[in-house]
């Protein structure tokens, strides 16, 4: 018998391969060719796509493809308050390759605004979710992943972390933090590369 809730048989990670239409249209954006909105548009488009592939195949939860990011833990973090990207000297070195020279920093106390452009994203994936029959999942990189990629020098000292960890809360959480409670409680969500999964 076939489960209807997660944890589901299969699973996936989510980041697909770019189709070319989003490719040819991001080199058109640098070029100034087209808008950023045209450029949505190809994805709205392909992003509802591929959600309906997902569910062809027989998953039952689907993602967005990451076809909006162009890193899927910085597009993330860069957009959080306190935090910015900056372009220096050197990429992340892999073997025989290095990326393009983007970091990210901690530049202020840390929160989640009302306006992250994810917030967005997901509701447009929930919505061809619900139209395909699926249950709507997004990747977002952990607390850990910052302190990864942007070294003790860049972040938040750890005596800081920890007052705040053990400190009793005194207020109730924002609205962007409750939209993200609610975003994690009602689908799937994976944190890496330490992470941890909440689903119905």
């Amino acid at each position: 018998m076939q489960r209807t809730k997660a944890p589901f048989r299969a699973d996936e990670v989510g980041s697909l391969l770019r189709p070319p239409r989003i490719k040819e249209a991001r080199a058109k954006l640098e070029k100034g060719e087209i808008s950023a909105d045209d450029l949505r548009k190809v994805e709205d488009m392909e992003i509802e796509k591929v959600v309906h592939r997902q569910a062809s195949i027989g998953l039952k939860l689907a993602t967005d493809g990451e076809f909006r990011r162009s890193w899927w833990h910085f597009d993330f973090l860069a957009k959080l308050t306190g935090c910015e990207l900056f372009h220096p000297d050197e990429g992340i070195q892999f073997a025989g390759i290095q990326t393009r020279h983007d970091a990210v920093r901690v530049i202020g106390k840390l929160d989640f605004p009302d306006d992250h452009p994810m917030l967005a994203h997901f509701k447009f994936l929930k919505k061809q979710c619900e139209i395909a029959h699926v249950m709507p999942k997004m990747t977002i990189p952990s607390p850990a992943v910052l302190h990864f990629r942007g070294g003790r020098k860049m972040c938040i000292p750890i005596s800081a972390h920890s007052s705040r960890i053990s400190a009793k809360p005194t207020a109730k959480p924002s609205k962007p933090f409750t939209m993200l409670a609610a975003v994690i409680c009602n689908s799937m969500i994976r944190f890496g590369p330490i992470f941890v999964r909440r689903m119905n």
